[in-house]
């Protein structure tokens, strides 16, 4: 769906000569595809079979309190200027996801638990991108390590499919402007040539507020939260995506 932001984008750049319209729309290509990776291209809550083995009944509840507090905990690092690794975060959060489920988990269960998310489950469309797109730049931007992100990749046969950025380069976690620069310096493109995927809506804004065009992954059908700021496309998910 093309949203009121991008179609003023589109008459804007028509006036310059610089695209044009036909019976299908506005027609732009991009160069480049970058996609967030949690929750955009692997359901983070992939994780809830191994919680309900160590702890039955309370995988729902423990794994949407381990990635709520993973995502606050960054952002509050980010605030305070005080990056740490996203695997510390994210074993931070963990470990007081299982506290405040009330549960009491041994050191090899959150071991086990860290290791479910260099194996988490990739969306269907996924797998397909590089064969529907072969002459695209297909790339990752995440705040996960690449210690994190590149077995999760070569568990799913997707190492071939995405190149692979890191916001632990630049030590600086999305959503900062500084992360996104990281990503256009590194791709060696202008930000128009650039359309940012995710399912996240503070991903999204941090992106947008940079100047990329973006694409919010919607695949729970939810209402874009008023952040004074609009993507440049909403997705149902990733088998639609523009060109």
């Amino acid at each position: 769906m093309l949203t009121p932001h991008f179609l003023s984008y589109c008459l804007s750049q028509f006036k310059k000569g610089k695209l044009f319209f036909s019976e299908g729309g506005c027609i732009m290509t991009y160069k480049a595809y970058v996609f967030d990776a949690y929750g955009t291209l692997f359901d983070v809550h992939s994780v809830m079979e191994k919680i309900h083995e160590f702890f039955p009944d309370q995988g729902d509840e423990i794994s949407k309190e381990w990635r709520s507090r993973q995502v606050h905990y960054f952002l509050v690092r980010q605030l305070i200027d005080a990056y740490r690794p996203f695997s510390e975060i994210t074993e931070w959060a963990l470990k007081d996801a299982l506290l405040y489920s009330g549960v009491n988990a041994k050191p090899d269960m959150v071991a086990d638990l860290m290791r479910e998310y260099e194996q988490l489950t990739p969306y269907e469309e996924v797998n397909s991108l590089k064969q529907r797109f072969p002459d695209r730049t297909l790339t990752i931007f995440s705040n996960g390590t690449n210690a994190m992100l590149e077995p999760l990749l070569e568990h799913n046969d997707l190492t071939d499919t995405f190149g692979l950025l890191s916001a632990d380069a630049p030590k600086v976690y999305k959503p900062h402007p500084d992360a996104y620069h990281y990503a256009q310096e590194q791709l060696g493109l202008e930000k128009e040539e650039i359309l940012f995927f995710s399912s996240n809506p503070w991903d999204i804004t941090g992106a947008a507020s940079y100047g990329f065009h973006t694409a919010w992954v919607n695949r729970k059908e939810q209402k874009w939260p008023e952040l004074g700021m609009e993507p440049t496309h909403i997705l149902n998910d990733l088998t639609d995506i523009p060109k």
